[in-house]
């Protein structure tokens, strides 16, 4: 070979001002959300290790440091070409693009200035650090917080998106306001990589190949089956359970899933009876050990989990392996495809609802049958989509660090309920919860929440479809790749000067024009052509949409009886408005989205699964 450098490097060192290529025959960019769900962990865990509240900003460059891995580069024309590494410094660029919008509301003093590590500008141009053509315009649009339409992009774009809303759905709320400058200190002066330079493609090929193709490491799922199938004495026993894991895991391959994941959710589950703290000097318990190394956990705590005999041994993987893989199977296709009785899984994986699966199995026993493990997956999933709707109505995070205590402990209490109990305690924790939906009366939109202010007018536009007997599909509302995917409509054009005896200031205007009782959801194009009528022009066009979109017209109260028969069943306050769309009018209609709520998201559906 011909001269290799490596150095470690900082953040700072890598991204500031510093420009990195990739080639076009380099994979896309691939990360998944589980990917950037171990990153924040990782950095978060770190960081608070280290971090209390009253310390000195200059503190934090005697925090430890924290490796995050190496990447290759090969350096020609006085250019970097990523070889390795692509994924991590794109995901970093996304990390560091949400940290400086999470910093807007901060006062210089506590503002760090990362611009540069995102990108950098030469006779008033910018261009990221990241420097690949294709990637430009939806980074420009991250960067800049303006919506970006994904559809019709290529994988590394549509990931590229997704991987920056999981950011902003999972970065932990212990790193945000007074903690974020001290987070972001840290972060780009003491995380560090491995940079490896080779000054030729082939070379630093060779470079990559090394590092990755010597050798084959166990994985955990093969280390846990090693150890479960040596402790069973009995050959034929022994045969017939290496024969089942092995079925089992070819079906975890041909549904694409990852198989780590399954033993995480299972494994935590049942067993994990401990949490670490989110505070310095804390500890990894059960439920971080299960989710990184479940195989050394089960090994070290082969009693709690009933290991003392060959036959337990083979009865762990005969009976339980199993019974909870197979379930899980079933529970992953419903979060994956819309399937009757099962709806409130798949809303809730949409939601991102990423602890869903440990909460789900902790509620089945192994001696669970098919229809009783049914319902308790609408009881659990139907618990979750309460508290995900009530959380979002009231501008309540939904971030894995905000929550992830209380749905641990709530995994615990439901583990290995009967239907009854599994029914009066999940009634009695939505008569608990702190929200409630009086919050949807000053409910808006923003930048931030527009995904799941989709997913609130889907589902109420579902709903009234559905109970006035019309053929409706939820996921007509929310799919994004299909001809004429539907987005939301302001029922006010951005024209305040139509206002101005109504608002004082375009700002209050602003704000009240994208509360959530002036939104329905439309099919692109059409919402686009009515963008800057006035109200009374596109009333007509309105009548001819979905239900919801509909009851603004006073036809929908005329010959329609299966409307008018809900609308009196229900008690909702539906009205017409056939001249104008005021203030007032913008207050009834969000309060009439209020009741609509109330009754989706009513605790009423736990008594029908008993």
């Amino acid at each position: 070979m011909n001269k290799v450098d490596a150095y470690p490097k900082t953040i700072r060192d890598l991204l500031e001002n510093v420009k990195y290529k990739i080639d076009y025959y380099q994979r896309e960019y691939k990360w998944k959300k589980d990917n950037i769900s171990a990153m924040l962990e990782d950095l978060e865990g770190k960081f608070l290790q280290s971090y209390e509240e009253g310390h000195a900003r200059n503190k934090v460059q005697g925090y430890p440091h924290y490796f995050l891995g190496s990447i290759v580069i090969s350096r020609k024309n006085n250019q970097n070409f990523v070889i390795d590494g692509q994924q991590r410094l794109t995901s970093l660029t996304l990390l560091l693009i949400y940290l400086n919008h999470l910093q807007n509301s901060n006062s210089d003093s506590d503002r760090v200035d990362v611009n540069n590590f995102i990108y950098s500008e030469k006779y008033g141009q910018k261009s990221f650090n990241i420097d690949v053509p294709e990637r430009s315009e939806c980074i420009r649009a991250l960067f800049s917080g303006e919506d970006f339409l994904e559809d019709g992009q290529p994988e590394s774009i549509r990931n590229i998106v997704a991987r920056y809303k999981d950011i902003e759905q999972l970065f932990p709320d212990t790193l945000k306001n007074s903690t974020l400058p001290y987070f972001i200190d840290w972060l780009i002066d003491n995380v560090d990589l491995v940079e490896i330079t080779a000054y030729s493609d082939d070379d630093a090929y060779a470079i990559f190949e090394t590092m990755n193709d010597r050798g084959l490491s166990l994985s955990p799922t093969e280390m846990l089956k090693g150890y479960l199938l040596s402790r069973i004495d009995d050959p034929e026993l022994k045969q017939k359970a290496n024969d089942l894991w092995k079925a089992r895991l070819f079906q975890f391959l041909e549904r694409e899933e990852v198989e780590p994941d399954f033993f995480k959710a299972w494994l935590r589950s049942q067993y994990a009876d401990t949490i670490r703290d989110r505070k310095k000097g804390a500890v990894n318990k059960d439920f971080e050990r299960l989710g990184t190394s479940y195989h050394k956990w089960v090994r070290d705590n082969r009693e709690r989990v009933g290991l003392k005999t060959s036959s337990d041994f083979y009865d762990f993987i005969h009976s339980l392996f199993d019974h909870y893989s197979a379930h899980y199977l079933r529970l992953r296709k419903a979060s994956e495809e819309l399937t009757p009785g099962l709806e409130y899984v798949y809303y809730n994986a949409y939601n991102d609802f990423t602890l869903q699966d440990p909460l789900i199995l902790a509620s089945i026993r192994p001696e669970d049958d098919i229809a009783t493990v049914d319902k308790k997956m609408r009881l659990v999933a139907g618990y979750i989509d309460i508290f995900i709707a009530r959380r979002v109505v009231n501008f309540r995070t939904l971030g894995y660090s905000s929550i992830v205590y209380t749905m641990f402990n709530l995994m615990k209490e439901i583990r290995g309920l009967d239907v009854p109990g599994l029914v009066q305690f999940l009634k009695s924790r939505v008569e608990e919860m702190e929200e409630s939906f009086d919050g949807i009366e000053h409910l808006y939109m923003h930048q931030q929440n527009r995904y799941r202010i989709h997913f609130l007018l889907a589902r109420l536009t579902h709903h009234i479809e559905k109970e006035c007997g019309i053929e409706s599909s939820f996921l007509t509302y929310v799919l994004r790749d299909i001809k004429k995917p539907f987005e939301i409509e302001h029922i006010w054009a951005d024209k305040y000067e139509r206002h101005t005896d109504e608002f004082a200031h375009p700002y209050e205007f602003d704000q009240y024009r994208n509360r959530v009782g002036g939104l329905i959801l439309l099919p692109r194009g059409f919402n686009q052509s009515l963008s800057a009528d006035t109200y009374e022009e596109k009333l007509d066009a309105y009548f001819g949409q979905n239900m919801l979109a509909k009851t603004l017209h006073p036809n929908c109260y005329k010959n329609n009886p299966s409307f008018l028969n809900y609308k009196e069943r229900a008690g909702l306050p539906f009205k017409p408005y056939p001249a104008e769309f005021t203030k007032t009018s913008l207050d009834e209609r969000q309060r009439l989205y209020h009741r609509i709520c109330e009754e989706i998201w009513s605790s009423e559906r736990f008594d029908r699964e008993l």
